[in-house]
């Protein structure tokens, strides 16, 4: 009896459909590096909390080159306190003069990641800005779920402008934030809380953000009411499938779901109940990536509004592809675009 031969593709591989459309360069490091082992979604969190170097795929980041001064201080929060990293641009000016500041969030979909992520980001923005950079390290699901990472990053960006501005010579008037992923996702519920406050926030950088948090069931089908094609499209993309957004929100939101959390806008800030002036935003979106439509429709909601909006969609890119700027053209541009951005927002001339 002849054997039957069944062809499996190996774990995590990118589905042939979506090939062509990657960036070979990225397809080329993603099979080598991605391709047949475990991602950080694929074990219990208790296991990847035990050793995350074992499951932490780390490749084509560039260097962020060195800064005056880095350093860390505690930030007071709900129950607790949390870690700020602070990357100084240089010695305080004799004269006094003021300096912009930028609040970074990291992503890792509210349940993984560190300060160690957007360390180079943060000291690229420090050097080429002259920004004082403040990296948040909230905390995280499912230890501490839905709405502690808000309420901690909120904490964090209070603290920023009523006691560390003055601290580090910082204009109030030109402090912007953002983030990728869900760090993008805090940076759009901290510009909501700031408008809210009298706050003055200068900018909100939103990259590749998840501003919809109701397209998923916690077994991970994705909802008959989900309006985002994008989720569809790409339900097998690499880098966050959406087996992946189920478990981050399976963490983050809770499984079975917190009661009420579907209607509370600050999960889902696009159905937040005001978009009327709000901080100038830089919208990042990559083409391959299932967030692309519903950051597209938080565009559309924040240009309803009438605020300054810039939408710049990545052609060929998948989630989060900035953290592969030292080998891909996406991810260089996007480091080009940001910066750019934030010395338009916050440098006077």
């Amino acid at each position: 009896m002849a054997t039957k031969t069944i062809v499996q593709p190996m774990l995590n591989a990118i589905p042939d459909e979506l090939i062509s459309r990657f960036d070979p360069v990225y397809i080329e490091y993603y099979n080598k590096y991605n391709v047949g082992r475990l991602h950080t979604h694929q074990v219990p969190i208790e296991q990847y909390r035990a050793d995350p170097s074992n499951y932490t795929i780390q490749y084509g980041r560039a260097d962020g080159g060195e800064v005056f001064r880095v350093s860390e201080q505690k930030c007071p929060v709900k129950d607790g306190e949390i870690n700020v990293r602070i990357f100084d641009p240089g010695a305080a000016d004799e004269n006094g003069a003021l300096r912009p500041a930028y609040v970074n969030y990291h992503g890792g979909g509210w349940t993984f990641g560190s300060l160690a992520m957007d360390d180079p980001y943060c000291r690229r923005v420090c050097r080429e800005v002259g920004a004082v950079c403040f990296d948040i390290e909230y905390r995280l699901a499912p230890e501490y779920p839905f709405p502690t990472p808000i309420e901690d990053s909120w904490a964090a960006l209070q603290w920023v402008f009523e006691h560390k501005a003055k601290e580090f010579q910082v204009d109030p008037k030109r402090i912007a934030v953002g983030g990728v992923s869900a760090g993008g996702h805090l940076s759009a519920v901290m510009a909501h809380l700031a408008r809210d406050a009298g706050l003055p926030l200068a900018f909100q950088m939103l990259a590749v953000p998840g501003v919809d948090l109701n397209t998923v069931t916690t077994t991970g089908e994705i909802l008959p009411h989900n309006p985002w094609m994008s989720y569809r499209e790409l339900e097998y993309t690499a880098a966050l499938p959406v087996s992946r957004i189920t478990f981050v929100l399976n963490q983050f939101l809770g499984n079975p779901r917190q009661k009420g959390v579907e209607n509370d806008w600050r999960a889902s800030p696009i159905k937040a109940p005001n978009f009327k002036n709000l901080a100038p935003t830089l919208m990042i979106t990559a083409e391959l990536c299932p967030l692309r439509d519903e950051g597209a429709a938080y565009v559309e909601k924040l240009k309803e509004g009438g605020n300054q909006v810039e939408h710049i969609m990545y052609k060929g890119a998948a989630h989060p592809f900035m953290q592969y700027d030292a080998i891909i053209d996406a991810g260089r541009q996007y480091n080009i675009d940001t910066i750019r951005a934030l010395k338009a927002a916050l440098i006077t001339v």
